[in-house]
């Protein structure tokens, strides 16, 4: 059976909305190291392999927006797609205490080989969803409650974007209506990282963006998946509207 470095859902869905999802899955093709990067169940299960929970939000998310998804069929640690091409941490070596065996020697040569199976397939595809007329992009991550040796995050959600990025903001007053809900405003992560999936595809090309984070304890099965995807379709149409855009 044919290796398909993505998954994709609804291209014929004709919303605004793109829906994308760097890290779904800790899937490692056998082409690299026989498909094991030399990593232990137990830190190929963990937020370093992938964004748990975010596939299954994604997904939800897009059906109940009419809007296609696309989803990398790869892990973060194979080759990341949200780096840029150029980014030291495109393919990490180390990673929250964990060494990458399957990476610590790997050449340029296997980074190019991991580009061209990978990430430039997955970033074609997104860039195909994103014809369509006046496009929306958002990305789904996830994020651990705690890093090794660091403080706990006390954000439930976290909204990722650029300051002069004109839709955020309106996503942010609205999740911010649930006085128990602990919004991050560009947090746990900057809102902007040259190269990164958002930059790349909606950024540069000025579109309205946003990168999702929700902390992964709350959305670790389907039930609780539905329930983000399902609040997330009801804020983002209204955050539109009253953005204008």
């Amino acid at each position: 059976m044919t290796y398909l470095p993505f998954f994709l859902e609804g291209a014929e869905r004709p919303a605004r909305w793109v829906i994308s999802c760097d890290h779904a899955t800790n899937f490692v093709p056998t082409f690299v190291n026989g498909g094991d990067l030399g990593l232990p169940s137990e830190d190929m299960n963990r937020h370093i392999a992938y964004d748990i929970g975010a596939y299954g939000v994604a997904r939800h998310l897009a059906r109940l927006l009419n809007a296609p998804v696309v989803a990398s069929n790869f892990s973060r640690l194979v080759i990341d797609p949200n780096r840029g091409a150029d980014d030291p941490t495109l393919l990490m070596k180390l990673y929250d205490g964990s060494i990458i065996p399957a990476n610590r020697h790997a050449d340029a040569a296997e980074r190019a080989a991991r580009m061209e199976a990978c990430y430039t397939p997955y970033h074609t595809a997104l860039a195909g969803l994103l014809n369509r007329p006046d496009p929306i992009l958002v990305s789904v991550h996830s994020f651990t409650p705690q890093l090794r040796g660091r403080a706990p995050r006390p954000w439930q959600i976290g909204i990722l974007a650029p300051d002069d990025e004109p839709l955020s903001p309106h996503i942010i007053q609205e999740l911010q209506q649930d006085r128990d809900l602990c919004v991050g405003i560009n947090e746990p992560y900057t809102g902007y990282l040259p190269g990164d999936s958002i930059d790349k595809h909606a950024t540069t090309n000025g579109y309205p963006n946003t990168l999702i984070e929700l902390r992964n304890d709350l959305i670790e099965d389907a039930h609780q998946q539905e329930a983000w995807a399902e609040r997330l379709a009801d804020i983002l149409p209204r955050a539109l509207e009253k953005s204008g855009l």
